[in-house]
């Protein structure tokens, strides 16, 4: 399922939910419904080894673990 990015009417709040193409969004916040789709741009892949090393540097930096492996945590 993607994330997709809406515009809640009824407490002006955007929020970015992970719903499938066919599902009705409910505003987390206020539990309305009369969300609407905003455009979104598509990431570019980051697959150079440069921008990986970077990621992860920044990561470790900020404390986030979530960017590595469950082996590469054991030894942090």
């Amino acid at each position: 399922m993607p994330f997709y990015s809406f515009h809640c009417a009824k407490c002006t709040e955007d929020v970015e939910l992970l719903i499938g193409i066919s599902e009705k969004p409910v505003c987390p916040n206020c539990g309305g419904r009369r969300l609407t789709r905003l455009p979104s741009l598509p990431a570019a892949p980051a697959r150079s080894p440069g921008l990986i090393r970077a990621a992860r540097a920044q990561a470790a930096r900020e404390g986030h673990l979530s960017n590595f492996s469950r082996a590469e945590r054991k030894k942090r």
